[in-house]
């Protein structure tokens, strides 16, 4: 094991050796299989890294080689992380729900040679595009269910590795050692590619010291520890789990709890009962909405109860979370509230011990945000981007504003150019897009400022507020702003809706494509004796869009009180026949909106809601997650929301 009681702690091998030392005994990782949890303590990974990297390094893997690491959240594949590094090497995790065709152009432009895959499932993505990547020579699996009668000789089962692994440190046993001696903090320890949300996604080179800087800032703004229980369960391709799950581990030697499937998600979350958590705001709304089915189905004194104590936390709960003055009457009915409601809640939903959550990736709707706080979940929103480590701002406990995104975090400087732009400058800035030095050129200012591409301002507290993308911002016609995703945000709280696409820009009014959340829609039209076979059937039903009407109307009395945004009320709107589908390209793989191609894909639509109709026919490919495709018409009804007198604007 390398000695690393003389070394700064300057990359990611070396905090790992580091806690195999100190912390040997302490379990590092878990991983549920079969229903049972398995253990790996740092001990256990060091050695496991250890021979990761010899085995890579017997195979060929050079200082400076890309591997692409595809699959969902597993120990293995984390190790495999650090094992690349400790040769001078870069892992590039890709979107494991991601189809062949989209892995291909980071495959290709990654120049991968070598690959660790989760499965069967993916090591068939590779070999359908084995053509197209001449670079890939070894693709090693993690999980064998299925290999059997697989033999092409580049394909490689990870324990095989990791013995060729062990066989070659026997024969050279300085040379681990060695390898990792090179490693410098500006090395380049991971390349995340961005969502692609106006474009081909760009290759995000981050350097060691720019992740444990970020990882270690947000450790120490929140007081974290090795005694932290985290459940693993997000894109490891995303910056989000790279720093909280990967980059955090590593500086504070906490414990990675990893899933059983995709599906065992929230009964796993219960029986870790992790005390830091982190989700992006679509989670959050999705547990929101499952917990608002459950009490639609549930008897009417269950659901008074739920009713009354949820209206006591709607107004004291957040405040007596921040330590503020609450009357002892609230107090009371508060802790009658946590007996009866709160705390089964909170264990229902496997957030019982949580002491801080955080969210991030998208703006949270202020109600969303109220929600969680007010039962007592010290919920915070964070901003940053792929190119920032996810670190640029974050909220300080008792200075929580739902509105807001925090003070900038230690050791980052962010400031507003004249048109409102955030930029921002630290540590944690990439250190380039990979071979694309026009890009790096474009998004670095002359003082060393990233220029997000975000809107803002600071308030009078110093606490940053995000507008929208900087690009989506507009006007329409008669002056107003509009700022879409602030609108959708608004119109996602409301459990029966999933996804929301605005249009307006240029406009004499704001329209919106609506999806509704079929699980949520589906309980409640079944409990009404509603008949529908599918999606689309539901959606084109005459009270769906009643219902959704009412949450429009809702928004648009909400916005006519703003006076920035009272004229960006939806006058129009339909119900789309189909959900929005990252394999139809109409979302990315984060679940962002790509908002030009929904626009060019649907120009008839938008042109029919400026136009005055009432239906117009709508013919759309979809493709299914097995690369099938297929069509979906209907006749979509195009309606009126009743909109409100806006409050005047105040003068530029």
């Amino acid at each position: 094991m390398p000695d690393t009681a003389t070394r700064a702690l300057d990359t990611f091998p070396r905090l790992l050796f580091y806690h195999a030392q100190v912390r040997g005994n302490k379990v590092a990782m878990r991983e549920k299989d079969l229903g049972i949890w398995q253990s790996w303590t740092w001990a256990d990974v060091a050695d496991r890294v250890g021979a990761l990297a010899s085995g890579l390094a017997a195979l060929g893997f050079k200082r400076g080689d890309n591997l692409a690491i595809i699959g969902d959240n597993r120990p293995h594949l984390y190790m495999m992380m650090t094992a690349v590094q400790c040769l001078g090497g870069v892992p590039v995790p890709l979107y494991q729900d991601a189809v062949a065709n989209e892995m291909s152009f980071v495959l290709q432009d990654a120049g991968v040679r070598f690959a660790l895959v989760e499965d069967q499932e993916q090591v068939d993505k590779l070999l359908e595009l084995k053509d197209q990547l001449p670079a890939l020579e070894h693709v090693v699996y993690d999980d064998p269910r299925g290999m059997r009668h697989y033999n092409q000789p580049f394909l490689h089962d990870i324990h095989e590795l990791m013995a060729m692994g062990r066989i070659h440190n026997q024969n050279h046993p300085s040379f681990l050692e060695s390898e990792i001696e090179q490693g410098r903090a500006d090395d380049t320890s991971v390349m995340l590619y961005t969502s692609g949300t106006t474009g081909k996604p760009k290759g995000v080179c981050q350097t060691h010291n720019a992740f444990i800087s970020s990882a270690r800032g947000g450790a120490e703004f929140d007081k974290l520890t090795d005694a932290e229980d985290i459940l693993s369960y997000l894109p490891m391709a995303w910056v989000g789990d790279h720093l909280f799950s990967f980059g955090q581990a590593l500086v504070t030697g906490f414990t990675i709890n990893c899933p059983e499937s995709g599906d065992t998600v929230m009964t796993d979350l219960r029986e870790i009962g992790p005390t830091y958590y982190f989700a992006p705001p679509r989670v959050f709304e999705n547990l929101l909405t499952q917990v608002m089915i459950r009490m639609e189905d549930a008897g009417a004194i269950k659901q008074k109860i739920f009713h009354h104590y949820m209206a006591v936390a709607r107004r004291c709960g957040a405040d007596i979370l921040d330590g503020k003055q609450v009357s002892f009457s609230d107090r009371l009915a508060y802790a009658l509230g946590n007996l009866l409601v709160y705390g089964p809640l909170k264990n229902v939903l496997g957030m019982s011990r949580i002491r801080v959550a955080y969210t991030a990736g998208a703006a949270i709707g202020p109600d969303l945000f109220r929600f969680y706080r007010s039962i007592g979940i010290n919920l915070k929103q964070l901003y940053g981007q792929t190119e920032t480590c996810a670190y640029v701002c974050l909220q300080p406990d008792r200075q929580i504003k739902l509105d807001s995104v925090g003070t900038p975090a230690p050791n980052v400087e962010v400031k507003l150019a004249d048109n409102g732009e955030i930029l921002v400058r630290g540590p944690m800035l990439l250190k380039a897009y990979y071979k694309r030095p026009d890009a790096t050129a474009e998004s670095i200012n002359a003082d060393g400022y990233f220029m997000t591409g975000d809107a803002g301002f600071f308030d009078e507290d110093g606490h940053l507020k995000i507008i929208d993308r900087a690009k989506d911002v507009g006007k329409l016609t008669g002056g107003g702003m509009f700022a879409p995703n602030y609108i959708e945000n608004k119109l996602k709280f409301f459990q029966h809706i999933k996804e929301v696409v605005c249009f307006g820009n240029g406009r004499d009014f704001v329209t919106a494509f609506v999806n509704i959340d079929l699980e949520a829609v589906g309980n409640w039209s079944e409990r009404r004796g509603m008949a529908y076979s599918g999606y689309t059937d539901l959606a084109s039903q005459p009270q769906v869009y009643e219902l959704i009407r009412e949450c429009i109307e809702q928004v648009n009395a909400d916005l006519a009180s703003d006076p920035k945004m009272g004229e960006s009320q939806i006058k129009r709107f339909l119900i789309l026949h189909k959900e929005l589908d990252a394999d139809d390209g109409e979302l990315t793989r984060t679940r962002k909106v790509r908002r030009n191609f929904v626009a060019e894909k649907y120009a008839e639509l938008i042109d029919a809601l400026y136009t005055g109709k009432k239906t117009q026919f709508i013919e759309t490919q979809v493709t299914y997650e097995d690369g099938r495709t297929n069509k979906v018409s209907a006749d979509l009804r195009l309606e009126d929301a009743r909109t409100f007198p806006p409050q005047p604007r105040k003068a530029a």
